[in-house]
């Protein structure tokens, strides 16, 4: 450090002396041009300051992966400055030393020197539980340590805007459960900084992926890939790469579709998917699923729900016979155990492959932890506990219903439980006592009225009942939706088709849409996708170029899917044309005081037409009116404006054109001050 200190010291005034000795005896006032009540006035500076913090650098405690900005002022004569090695080096070190050492402390200090000597200020940055990253938010020079005078505000910091250009893209994927599936994209990035590499975000239907045993992400610097190793019709959708920087975000998406593998017996049907868990309790859980499309398979019958304690491989079935709809309380779980679940769908012919088993589950009484951790002071208390308040239904169902309570406030050693009541005073939970504020009532009959009640209880005795909750009706599914409305395909590229319909008039509890299509003159029905999709429209991909497809649509609930809506008119797949989008980067490539000759980048998307013309619009600077300065149109990327004032500041914007029509106008051009370039041409 000693060496370090030295070193600095000399490089600073070997500097100094060469840019500031010549002109000490020039310099005997500064103007300032600030605005102060609308005139401009001149403000003496002593010949002789050394550096002075006007705002010091403050320290600051942070949390792990939270960025740190620290700033600080510095006064003097000459304007202190200093060097970017200086900085770029204490960073460094700093980042190094921090990450090989389990200290919680760092210490940055902040060295200005004119020559007249130097000033240092530090600040402590504290580590709270977590490991401190930092992000810097320009170029490494003045955007962490800014040096000004005085009288200016600090600044505001301009990040830099990374231009990213997708070289490589991934497509559409067809593939089959328990195959693998890789997305990767390549892109270029200007400026290419490492300490400010774009984040790679991953999204399937606008749900962020993250590493887990099902996805797996790679990042590099220009390069990015998304592994699922074992698909399950639960991995099909929209995937999305958004490439994030400060200036903004680029992006692209695909479509991954994951057809049924072979069943385990012929046209059984296909398994279910989306594995849910609800209310998890210390006894119990409810787990929902979706249904599989039975575009040739037979209708289904039911499901059976499977089970599996966390560290076995011991399956075991939970219901003795199948259920109809795709919702079901698992009862009789043993409380501190952990729970994994699966559904397998059942038709005449047999029973399809189990769906993707759950996230694991922990049988626990949701507030038990809350209970012994919640700080309270405990004390002996030989009387019954206080009474239950505000109970209400949490959840509504077709054959139970979710009770939620208030606890009371209660401060005794001794355990508590609670009783739930109907009105009636029949007990519903006589033998188990509940030692949650939430509580499922199964049994309960589909489209019927019920009130309850809940009474707290310890070993010294039972509490007063809490006021009855108002009346609670069970839910009553009507049957499956109705079919949706008409179906309408139009042309999207030579490989898809944009599918829209209408929703069903009775949609009772809609789920989604099962997509079919066929080509025309067949009866083969294939399934477009094989996880419901909620919306009205979607892309069909992966269509062969000049065949001829019908489609239809179907809409499901928990208890199954409804009719085929009416078969769209016959469609033959061609990619469609639209506009093209906006060229970009326009820029100036010379100008002789009159004229100034312009180029600029053409558009990302052609809009499926080859782009035949160019239009080059221009205004003033400062002014909002824009006036075309060609007539006919340009076909090159390249045009010289005629007819400019000299010494005027112009500003230019481009449109581009194909068979389909006029795209939208580019970002419009910086300032271009029309003066002639005098600059010598250079040598070969």
């Amino acid at each position: 450090v000693s060496v370090y200190s030295a070193t600095m010291s000399a490089r600073l005034k070997r500097i100094y002396d060469h840019q500031y000795h010549h002109k000490e005896s020039q310099y005997v006032v500064k103007e300032y041009s600030r605005t102060k009540l609308g005139e401009k006035y001149v403000r003496e500076e002593p010949m002789i300051r050394g550096p002075e913090f006007f705002v010091r650098l403050r320290s600051h405690t942070v949390f792990e992966n939270t960025p740190i900005k620290l700033f600080c002022t510095v006064e003097g004569y000459p304007m202190p400055v200093i060097l970017k090695g200086m900085l770029i080096y204490q960073l460094i070190a700093f980042t190094l030393f921090y990450r090989c050492t389990t200290e919680d402390t760092a210490q940055f200090t902040a060295v200005a020197g004119n020559i007249h000597g130097q000033a240092s200020s530090q600040a402590s940055v504290i580590k709270n539980f977590h490991t401190l990253s930092f992000s810097l938010s320009r170029y490494i020079h003045y955007s962490v340590f800014s040096f000004f005078s005085p009288a200016a505000m600090l600044p505001k910091i301009h990040y830099t805007k990374i231009h990213i250009t997708f070289e490589e893209k991934f497509g559409p994927v067809f593939a089959t459960e328990g195959q693998s599936a890789t997305l990767s994209a390549r892109m270029s990035l200007y400026p290419n900084l490492a300490n400010l590499q774009p984040e790679a975000q991953w999204y399937r239907d606008d749900t962020r992926l993250f590493d887990s045993k099902w996805v797996k992400i790679e990042t590099g610097r220009g390069y990015t890939t998304l592994t699922l190793p074992n698909l399950f019709k639960d991995d099909e959708g929209l995937y999305t790469l958004r490439m994030v920087t400060k200036g903004g975000i680029a992006e692209h998406s695909a479509f991954v579709s994951v057809a049924d593998g072979p069943p385990p017996v012929p046209s059984a049907p296909g398994a279910p998917m989306d594995i849910k868990i609800h209310d998890a309790n210390r006894d119990y859980v409810i787990v929902s699923w979706k249904p599989p499309n039975t575009t040739t398979e037979g209708p289904i019958i039911g499901y059976f729900v499977d089970k599996c304690e966390v560290g076995t491989e011991n399956w075991t079935q939970c219901n003795d016979h199948p259920i109809k709809i795709c919702k079901y309380p698992v009862s009789g779980l043993f409380e501190g155990h952990s729970y994994y679940f699966r559904v397998r769908a059942v038709n005449s012919r047999g029973i399809s492959k189990p769906s993707r088993m759950s996230d694991p589950i922990a049988a626990l009484d949701p507030t038990e932890f809350e209970r012994l951790h919640g700080g309270c002071v405990c004390r002996e208390n030989v009387t019954p506990p206080g009474a239950p308040s505000g109970v209400y239904a949490s959840e509504t169902d077709r054959t139970y219903v979710v009770l939620s309570w208030k606890a009371p406030e209660y401060f005794g050693k001794a355990p508590m439980w609670y009783y739930i009541e109907k009105v009636t005073l029949n007990r519903v939970n006589t033998k188990v006592p509940i030692r949650s504020p939430r509580y499922a009532v199964f049994d309960l009959a589909e489209g019927k009225e019920y009130k309850f009640r809940v009474l707290s209880a310890n070993i010294y005795g039972t509490s007063e009942p809490s006021k009855p909750t108002s009346l609670i009706e069970t839910l009553q599914l009507k049957g499956v939706p109705s079919a949706p409305g008409q179906v309408i395909a139009t042309r999207e590229t030579d490989t898809s088709v944009l599918i829209q319909w209408a929703p069903p008039k009775e949609p009772n509890n809609l789920i989604g849409y099962y997509i079919d299509q066929c080509v025309k003159g067949s009866k083969d029905w294939t399934s477009a996708n094989h996880k419901p999709h909620k919306n009205t429209k979607f892309v069909v991909s992966g269509l062969k170029t000049g065949e001829t497809y019908v489609f239809r649509v179907q809409a499901i609930n928990e208890l199954g899917l409804s009719d085929e809506s009416q078969e769209s008119a016959p469609l033959t797949v061609r990619a469609a044309l639209t506009n093209p989008s906006a060229p970009y980067d326009v820029a100036l490539l010379n100008c002789d005081g009159r004229s100034m000759v312009l180029n600029w980048k053409k558009p990302l998307q052609s809009g499926g037409a080859e782009i035949k013309e160019y239009y080059v619009d221009k205004r003033r600077s400062g002014t909002s009116m824009w006036r075309e300065v060609h007539i006919p149109p340009v076909s090159e990327r390249l045009y010289k404006v005629e007819g400019l004032t000299e010494g005027a500041v112009y500003q230019f914007h481009v449109y581009a054109a194909n068979l389909a029509g006029l795209g939208p106008a580019s970002k419009h051009s910086d300032d271009f001050k029309c003066v002639a370039w005098t600059m010598p041409e250079p040598g070969q």
